[in-house]
């Protein structure tokens, strides 16, 4: 089973590695001359000062500012006489620093706080730490858990975030982080993506990963003609596969038996359909669906099963390449109206695609569609994608990329520079090799190219066996989270 690598672990402070939720509570208990009840915890636990001092201001009629800094002052004095570690938490700590797995520490108390609480602990073990002080917008915004990724450079969803109160889960789940709750005085509960424990004490690096979102890696390739018009292409393929390490290959023009070789020499499992359509996984096939005999264009899909975890779809496709739109664009210059009615064939054939897929979720189709997306030309409402749009599958590699301009994604062609009648034509370089999706999460997409491929007609020794550029999306199949 594939999950995204831990690149960081992001701590809340008060409640969560030291004991100091029970010294705040105090300390509003002081400053508010009477004691806290239940009905208090949503606005006095993982909340900052100042949002305390207002809704003690607004009970008291006393100005907020001079109850911000009767606030501070309490609760550092607390800090200072009283600080605690939570049970299990520094030789968590040390265990990540260890596995070099960096840290951070994220809190909605002022900077003054943190600091003191930093010395206690050993400054050194984090690499970074923000406070209410740094962010424009705190706790349970997503302000604070985002900024502590920027400045360690790495992706929310490969993060663990460690809260114990329901302000900080939704902050860190707003950033895009799995969630390990350690509630301290209120409960919380579990949810897609949030693990609960009762302590630090038995977490390790491990089980810290295992939280983690499981991970689908899904590619669309064309072999064009097999990759027979590369030497040694069943080799080169099999490299390709083996170095990008996807999970599943929806493939076209495989000359009948690519689907077939390639999956026996990697130990995966296949399906071919007709002469020109397959899918290879490396998880079980649990279904197929279409027509067996399907011709050279049209689409074929299966049903795989990921460990003990979900079922998904996967639909390949391949559309006709003529009239090809781009062509009829950059040479013959047709106007967008002739150039959409010029799709009706392409659209026909997604369109029964869309048939077989159904409303099924989760499902991938994937495919060289020979037409570019509506997604990519403001000019030319290409109906093949719009199709697909309607039908709610997204577009991937535009989730991942939303400006066309800044990340084209052509994946026509990598070998054709110059047109193929001599004319010395450009070739239109466009998108026409997609990734769609419906109830899945995008953590990535990009094309991919191996090499340096010369262009066409000196091909053959090139190390990329396609005249297509493949797509890789990586997608999520949610949170690994574990039961209380």
């Amino acid at each position: 089973m594939n999950r995204l690598p831990l690149q960081a672990v992001l701590f809340d402070m008060d409640g969560t590695l030291v004991d100091t939720e029970r010294l705040w509570w105090e300390a509003v208990e002081r400053v508010a001359g009477r004691a806290l009840t239940e009905a208090d915890q949503p606005e006095v636990l993982g909340r900052p000062v100042e949002h305390t001092a207002a809704w003690l201001a607004a009970a008291t009629g006393t100005p907020a500012e001079g109850l911000a800094d009767a606030l501070h002052r309490e609760f550092a004095d607390r800090v200072r006489t009283g600080i605690v570690p939570r049970p299990g938490a520094l030789g968590l700590l040390d265990a990540l620093a260890g596995e070099d797995v960096p840290t951070a520490l994220v809190t909605a108390s002022p900077r003054a706080v943190a600091d003191t609480v930093l010395a206690a602990l050993g400054a050194s073990r984090f690499a970074v730490s923000v406070t209410a002080d740094d962010t424009e917008h705190t706790k349970p915004a997503p302000d604070p858990y985002l900024a502590a990724c920027r400045s360690l450079g790495v992706d929310p969803a490969a993060c663990v975030a460690v809260e114990d109160t329901q302000t900080g889960v939704t902050s860190a789940e707003a950033a895009g982080c799995a969630v390990l709750a350690v509630p301290s005085l209120a409960p919380i509960e579990a949810a897609p993506g949030r693990t609960v424990l009762a302590s630090l004490e038995d977490v390790t690096p491990s089980r810290l990963r295992a939280l983690l979102p499981q991970t689908l890696r899904v590619m669309t390739w064309n072999l064009w003609y097999g990759g027979t018009k590369v030497r040694d292409h069943r080799a080169k393929q099999l490299k390709v596969i083996t170095e990008t390490g996807v999970d599943v290959v929806g493939l076209q023009e495989t000359q009948g038996t690519a689907a077939q070789e390639l999956a026996d020499a990697l130990g995966w499992h296949h399906h071919r359909a007709g002469e020109n359509l397959g899918i290879i996984s490396r998880h079980p096939i649990t279904a197929r669906f279409g027509d067996p005999d399907v011709g050279f264009y049209g689409a074929a899909g299966v049903r795989i099963r990921i460990g003990a975890g979900p079922q998904v779809d996967i639909w390949t496709t391949h559309l006709d390449h003529k009239p090809y739109g781009p062509y009829e664009s950059a040479f013959d210059r047709l106007p967008a109206d002739e150039l959409t009615a010029h799709e009706e064939v392409r659209l026909g054939q997604i369109r029964d695609t869309l048939r077989r897929i159904g409303d099924t979720v989760p499902v991938v189709l994937v495919g060289d569609f020979n037409s570019p997306s509506h997604l990519d030309r403001s000019d030319v409402e290409w109906p093949v994608s719009k199709a697909a749009e309607q039908a709610g599958l997204s577009d991937s590699y535009r989730e991942a990329h939303p400006d066309p301009v800044r990340d084209p994604g052509h994946t026509w062609s990598p070998v054709h520079a110059e047109h193929e009648d001599g004319s010395g034509r450009p070739e239109p370089q466009d998108r026409i090799d997609f990734v769609l999706h419906r109830g899945l999460g995008v953590l990535g997409s990009r094309t991919y190219v191996s090499g340096l491929p010369l262009p066409w007609p000196d091909v053959e020794d090139n190390d990329w066996p396609s005249d297509h550029a493949a797509v890789i999306t990586i997608f999520s199949l949610g949170g690994g989270a574990e039961p209380v």
